[in-house]
């Protein structure tokens, strides 16, 4: 008689409902799904409406059979706005209500199927309701950390800051040198750390608490799965190594594939944004490397006055541009619409404006030469691995640590933070499309084929994939043999 096949391993998938977190736990999630994983995925209750509408449900229950999707709550009363009150607030409500919720689900799960899930693979921003979880149920926990391995080092050393201080700013000189994260000594400056740490609102001391416990919550983690590649942070993931005793980069995520299937990326585009294809189109009519494509993500907003210096700064460079602008990403006027319709007026014949666009596909047209970005660690990884130099205009958390790492670690780019006057937009939007930087082309041309080499078969992140995937089955079956 043969031998029944082993049960499939089940992974337990807790994200942060926020798009730059969801859309690479996703990805995840479906590489493990072609590998023949059980997946179950916690999603709130608020976001899973909104992600539901976004996908063929029905396709890709076809495809991924073994892939369900639970929801939990996320700590804010259901008719109020999200974020709710603030980021720090919200991350805090969500934190809180996950550690009972994934209890419950885990309780569940073990009571249908006979057992509890293989593992956990959590958000790093989720640690201390991951591991409390896992602890209990005797589950190991991977930290998946959507962040740079660099900005996920310096996360480590938020106390330190204090201990050696350095934050609160002992004074207004933010471009003194940070000296007490080992390795960044040279390299970050007073404005070059994440938002929270310059302590300008009220909200800034909850964050920098909260990033501090679950980074001390992280540290109980089996494992540390990071969205990068080993040639590009190398220092960094040998440093993590001295925290966690398995470091798994299977970056750049995005392209990443362990099966040849055209529809794989189907689920992990935009989550919560229409795209607007005929974009594609307009690029079409313009020379290689001509245009400069504008985005600042799913969450930045900014000013009138702000986004007046980005469009004339963009217009007087006299290059062509591509701007997605969404329609909540105005503040402090009374009709945003109006006056985002009248911008799309006056920039007919200079440039698009869109509320959204397939930016992978964009990043990857032969027109587009160079990418203002908000330098999100998604858009960041996008833009090298399409070797589309960047101009950074960072505004939240990990991005002035990315947008550092862009100017003056990797060198594929310009920093422009803490200002966006329309001269220095101007100068830097000329100078990346008109090639006059050798040493930004020459280390972009580089960084990039690099990334392109460790997604591929056999490449550094397609190997730790697939390691990674082994050792969760290894788990799986030393689960089954302890049981039997």
């Amino acid at each position: 008689m043969e031998k029944a096949e082993p049960e499939a391993p089940h992974v337990l998938i807790l994200p942060i409902p926020a798009q730059g977190h969801l859309k690479p736990m996703l990805k995840l999630a479906e590489l493990l799904s072609y590998a023949s994983f059980q997946i179950t995925f916690l999603n709130t209750e608020y976001f899973h409406h909104t992600f539901l509408s976004s996908i063929d449900i029905h396709a890709f229950s076809r495809r991924f059979p073994k892939f369900q999707f639970v929801t939990i709550p996320d700590g804010i009363p259901p008719d109020s706005p999200r974020p709710g009150k603030s980021i720090a607030h919200s991350l805090i409500s969500l934190t809180d209500a996950a550690k009972p919720a994934v209890v419950e689900v885990l309780v569940s799960l073990r009571s249908k199927s006979g057992r509890p899930p293989t593992c956990i693979i959590a958000d790093g921003i989720m640690s201390s309701a991951a591991v409390a979880a896992g602890e209990e149920f005797g589950i190991p926990v991977l930290a998946f950390r959507t962040y740079s391995a660099c900005c996920t080092w310096t996360y480590f050393h938020l106390s330190n800051l204090i201990e050696g201080g350095e934050v609160p700013l002992p004074d207004k000189d933010m471009d003194k040198l940070v000296t007490c994260i080992p390795g960044l000594e040279n390299v970050l400056r007073h404005r070059d750390l994440p938002s929270f740490c310059r302590l300008e609102k009220a909200d800034d001391h909850l964050l920098y608490d909260f990033f501090i416990a679950q980074a001390s919550a992280m540290r109980r983690a089996s494992a540390l799965i990071l969205n990068t590649f080993e040639q590009l942070e190398t220092p960094f993931i040998s440093k993590l190594a001295s925290i966690f005793s398995k470091i798994y980069t299977i970056g750049p995520l995005h392209c990443l594939s362990n099966v040849d299937d055209p529809t794989a990326l189907a689920s992990t585009k935009s989550i919560f944004w229409q795209e607007e294809k005929g974009c594609l189109t307009w690029l079409d009519s313009h020379p290689s490397k001509s245009v400069v494509f504008v985005s600042f993500g799913s969450v930045v907003t900014f000013t009138l006055d702000q986004m007046l210096e980005f469009w004339h700064g963009l217009v007087n460079s006299g290059k062509p541009f591509l701007w997605v602008i969404r329609s909540n990403a105005i503040i402090g006027v009374d009709d945003p619409r109006k006056i985002l319709e009248d911008l799309k007026d006056n920039t007919k014949g200079k440039g698009s404006i869109v509320s959204w666009a397939p930016q992978e596909e964009v990043l990857a047209h032969p027109a587009v030469g160079a990418f203002l970005t908000h330098s999100g660690w998604n858009s960041t990884l996008e833009s090298i691995y399409a070797g589309v130099p960047m101009i950074c205009w960072p505004l939240f958390v990990d991005q002035y640590v990315n947008s550092r790492c862009v100017s003056h670690v990797w060198r594929v780019g310009f920093d422009m933070k803490d200002s966006c006057h329309r001269s220095v937009v101007e100068k830097m939007v000329r100078d990346v499309i008109e090639m006059k930087n050798e040493e930004i082309m020459k280390s972009m041309e580089e960084i990039s084929k690099q990334a392109q080499e460790s997604v591929k078969e056999s490449g550094p992140s397609y190997c730790n994939l697939d390691k990674m995937i082994q050792d969760i089955m290894s788990v799986n079956l030393e689960n089954i043999n302890r049981r039997d």
